[in-house]
């Protein structure tokens, strides 16, 4: 263990004294760094510094923390804090950034991109490569390079003419000459008087360049004031044309602040409008109930059978169209609840030959379960669903056109912007709904570094769309359900919450650690819990309708579903709305009749279920349809006609719109057609007749949809945006294993003759000398330094004190794993003594 009164050298260093909450903090911001578990602390701190690791993390900074660590990679290294605070806050200080800055500088030491005490702060080497200024990556500070770099390639000569040029004593060397000028540039006093002797000219060349680009351009013989500039080394030359104004320069005419704009604090989401509680639930409830209700919809439409499936995969531009057009909504947010359904495990492809999407089984249990829970499903579904469907229609990195229930679709970054979105609103008052702007704002402060920030802009603007067609939210507040869903609970008092010295902030302006998304096991419960607080808001189903005399029944809400699967058969759906018009027609008796139902079934079943006398129209047309259906029979002949009635038959001869059927007359009652069954069926229909068809033994085939399905299919698994956060059990295991396989490699081992291993190495001794310093330290108690290979190949250090040695083993105290195990010697590579404490 490192002395904590010595300051650490390295980052190795840094992490082998901090705590183990230290490092779990660590490895729960940075989850790449334990895939694979590091072997020890070195390892890690290696890891940490790599660049694909840094950049993922700097990445997920917030505007202020990424600040901080840009201010530090334009100070000097090591900084102290006091340099550090005055980069951010300049001559005239900010006490917001003064009190902001110790969480930044926090954050970072917790994800290992800062390490050292305050009076010698370092940044991360590569996170300094990618945020210092250069020619090729200018920095996000608009400062350029210090003077030390602007004047590297200067020859000796030039830099003492500079020198001499400011009022500077000759040196003997371009170092000193280089320091010189850098002090005289850092001393502001010396410094004003220098830029107060300049023309005005010269002053306005500066003022251009002193927020960045530092860079501009110079012709080969320069203007009288830009060759002022030059020869004081306010300006340098870095290539033929361009010039450069040093970091050293900028600062000063910036007042000491490395950024125009510092931004310690997230703006606030403010409330565009409040309504009240009770308002805002029943709206979302409402939507809850129109989600399902469309989804319900949707899967009916595919329930025998849907669309076919694409060759590349996903669904066709006509079929979404198809698909919008029956649930009457704009294509967007038809493929939106065709996702939906999908990333629920409602509906899949079938795999056959001739693929085509349809419902699974599991919709089938769906449709048996509370109106809440089927909700809850839908929530949860889309709420940790990385497929979004806001891309259909848009283009990928190869110019194809994204589909719906396509491929290319997933987007890692979803779940996590959905339940950030969630979340800034449920920090509002209750009822509150806030603008767009405000939220799109304050998720570009929490991650001002993202690669794809226009796509989180697009995400989080989608996700309050969803939510609102979902009924997560209502009228743009977030619903009770939808704030259970999320496992957050009522904000308190907004007007309590004090943030920094003397200042009051409300909820929603609170610059807090963003949260992780719930476990499953804690989603599941949410989930339960959303699902019974939106159960008494949604309306309870009726086993009535309204019958009208125009041939109409009104429902006036959700019918239960015996009622309205019936009623789907009988009647066509003409309108939609807070209440179902259903139109009764000759079709639709004819669908009713054909499913196997009789007339004294259908006046019997709307006697039953309606709250006004059942209207003379109405029976009169069961009556008529029911007379006249299977009068005329339709078989395979390729397919005949056949009826009791001749004069019937000769009508149908006789009929013009026949000649397509190319009917012929085999019997007296009976007529033959080359047409198969069904177009016999369709044509006859079409003229006005109401022939049923008939099976091979005579009998009338009584025709039911037909209920495709897929084999079962499991949900599409979220495509995650990065390594998971590890959980509480493998970080504590992760941790145990780090500190062990680090004693390992760090315990002191007592000097020898023999050559010691390099550091990182493993011991090597012979097998005889294996076996006798292991029995020795038997008899004498100490532990022993080994190097050990399992089964797998993989090579470790390992810490022991041996207990047995017997029959090609050792048994032993383990220090590294806190147990005891057993070693087969033959895997032991070598062993040394440790050095006495």
């Amino acid at each position: 263990m490192s002395n904590p009164a010595v300051p650490p050298r390295s980052l190795a260093e840094a992490l082998r004294a901090s705590d183990d909450v230290s490092l779990a903090a660590l490895l729960r911001a940075r989850p790449d760094l334990i895939t694979p578990v590091p072997t020890d602390l070195t390892q890690l701190a290696t890891r940490a510094g790599t660049r694909a690791s840094v950049v993922r993390a700097l990445e997920r900074l917030d505007r202020f923390a990424l600040q901080t660590a840009e201010a530090l990679a334009v100070a000097a290294d090591p900084a102290p804090y006091g340099e550090l605070l005055a980069l951010l806050t300049g001559d005239d200080g900010d006490p917001a950034v003064s009190a902001a800055l110790p969480r930044a500088l926090g954050t970072l030491r917790e994800q290992a991109l800062v390490w050292g005490d305050d009076d010698r702060l370092r940044l991360v080497r590569t996170a300094r490569e990618l945020l210092a200024p250069s020619p090729q990556h200018p920095s996000p500070t608009g400062l350029g390079p210090t003077v030390r770099e602007a004047t590297a390639g200067m020859s000796p000569g030039r830099i003492q003419d500079i020198v001499a040029a400011a009022g500077l004593g000759s040196t003997h060397d371009a170092v000193s000459a280089v320091a010189s000028l850098t002090a005289l540039f850092a001393d502001r006093g010396r410094m004003s008087a220098l830029l107060a002797g300049l023309p005005e000219e010269s002053r306005e060349v500066l003022s251009r360049l002193v927020w960045g680009p530092p860079y501009g351009q110079v012709t080969a013989e320069p203007a009288v004031h830009l060759r002022r500039l030059l020869d004081l080394g306010l300006l340098v030359p870095t290539a033929p044309g361009t010039v450069v104004l040093p970091r050293e320069v900028a600062l000063h005419l910036r007042g000491g602040r490395a950024h125009r704009e510092v931004a310690p604090l997230p703006p606030a989401v403010e409330p565009a409008a409040t309504h009240r509680p009770q308002v805002v639930d029943a709206t979302a409830a409402g939507q809850a109930y129109t989600a399902l209700a469309t989804v319900e919809e949707l899967l009916k439409d595919w329930d025998e059978g849907g669309p076919a499936v694409l060759r590349a995969g996903g669904l066709s531009v006509r079929d979404l169209k198809r698909t919008a057009v029956a649930l009457d909504v704009a294509e967007p947010v038809a493929a939106f609840w065709v996702e939906l359904a999908y990333a629920a495990g409602l509906l899949a492809s079938d795999g056959e030959a001739d693929e085509r999407y349809a419902a699974t089984p599991a919709h089938d249990e769906w449709l048996e379960q509370p109106p809440a829970q089927r909700w809850a499903r839908l929530a949860e579904a889309w709420l940790t669903a990385t497929r979004t469907s806001g891309l259909v229609g848009g283009r990928d990195a190869k110019d194809r056109t994204l589909s719906a229930l396509g491929p290319g679709l997933d987007r890692g970054a979803a779940p996590d912007v959905r339940h950030r979105v969630l979340t800034l609103l449920a920090g509002l008052p209750e009822g509150a709904s806030p603008s767009a702007e405000s939220v799109l704002a304050r998720l570009r402060w929490e991650r001002p570094q993202r690669r794809e920030e226009d796509l989180r802009s697009r995400l989080a603007e989608w996700t309050l769309k969803e939510a609102e067609l979902l009924g997560v939210t209502g009228r743009g507040a977030l619903s009770g359900h939808g704030r259970a869903l999320l496992g957050a609970t009522a904000p308190k008092r907004p007007d309590a919450v004090a943030q920094g010295p003397g200042d009051k902030l409300p909820v929603h302006h609170r610059p807090t650690a963003v949260p992780e998304p719930l476990s499953p096991a804690e989603q599941a419960a949410a989930s339960a819990a959303a699902a019974r607080l939106l159960a008494p808001l949604l309306p309870e189903p009726l086993d009535h309708v309204l019958l009208q005399a125009d041939l109409t029944a009104v429902a006036p809400g959700p019918l239960q579903r015996s009622l309205a699967e019936v009623l789907d058969v009988l009647a066509d759906v003409e309108s939609k709305g807070g209440a179902t018009v259903y139109r009764f027609t000759p079709g639709s008796v004819r669908r009713a009749l054909d499913a196997g139902q009789a007339a004294s079934d259908l006046h019997a079943f709307l006697a039953a279920h309606s709250r006004t006398p059942v209207p003379q129209p109405l029976t009169y047309l069961i009556d008529d349809v029911a007379r006249r259906h299977g009068h005329l029979r339709v078989g395979a002949a390729s397919a005949y006609v056949r009826c009791d009635d001749d004069a019937l038959l000769n009508e149908i001869l006789a009929d013009k719109r026949a000649a397509g059927l190319r009917l012929r007359r085999l019997a007296p009652t009976v007529l033959a057609a080359q047409a198969d069954p069904a177009s016999l069926l369709d044509g006859l229909r079409a003229m006005g007749f109401a022939p049923a068809a008939e099976s091979a033994e005579g009998d009338v085939l009584i025709t039911r949809a037909h209920a495709h399905r897929t084999p079962p299919r499991t949900a599409p698994e979220p495509v995650p945006d990065g390594p998971p956060v590890p959980d509480a059990t493998l970080l504590s295991a992760a941790i145990r294993a780090v500190r062990a396989g680090d004693l390992a490699a760090t315990t002191p081992r007592r000097q020898t003759d023999q050559p010691q291993p390099a550091t990182g190495e493993l011991p090597r001794t012979s097998s005889a000398e294996t076996l006798a310093t292991m029995q020795a330290a038997v008899l004498t108690g100490e532990s022993l330094w080994i190097g050990y290979v399992n089964a797998e190949g993989a090579a470790s250090q390992r810490v022991i004190a041996p207990v047995r040695v017997e029959g090609g083993f050792v048994t032993a105290y383990d220090h590294t794993a806190d147990e005891v195990r057993t070693y087969p010697l033959h895997r032991v590579t070598g062993v040394a003594e440790l050095a006495e404490e």
